[in-house]
Order: structure tokens, then sequence, then C-alpha cells
């Protein structure tokens, strides 16, 4: 009466058996590729005001965070 599903292509499984899941894709670098392809120079007017009001926001948001940390450990 009732008969079971077969795995795979009959019943519609799109998953890739073991071996075939990384065809067409590109390789994930390791950590240490990863630090190595840093570029050598970077480009930033420290005097522009766009820049000063970013490291603003940004040390503004950390200190947020350092006083949110500090306030759960108490």
């Amino acid at each position: 009466m009732s008969e079971r599903q077969a795995s795979g292509a009959t019943t519609g499984n799109s998953k890739p058996s073991a071996g075939q899941g990384l065809q067409g894709q590109q390789k994930v670098p390791s950590k240490h590729e990863k630090k190595n392809n840093l570029p050598e120079d970077f480009d930033i007017d420290m005097e522009d005001p766009e820049t000063e009001k970013a490291a603003v926001a940004i040390q503004s948001q950390f200190r947020k965070f350092q006083k949110k940390k500090q306030d759960v450990k108490s």
C-alpha cells in the first residue's frame, strides 16, 4: 500500500553528492592567503572633514559598545 520514495533525482532532491559540490566554484582563500592580499598603501586623506566625521562616529559607537559591555559584566 505505502511505498517509500527513493532518494535522489527521482524525488527531486537537488543536493549534490559528495565530491560534486565544488564544481564551478572558486576556492576560498585561507587566513594566511588573505593576509598577503592586503593592499600595500591606503590613500586616505586624514585632513578631510568627512574622514574626521567618520572617525568620530566610529569612536562614538565603540565607546557605547564598551560601556554596554561593562554594564553587562557588573
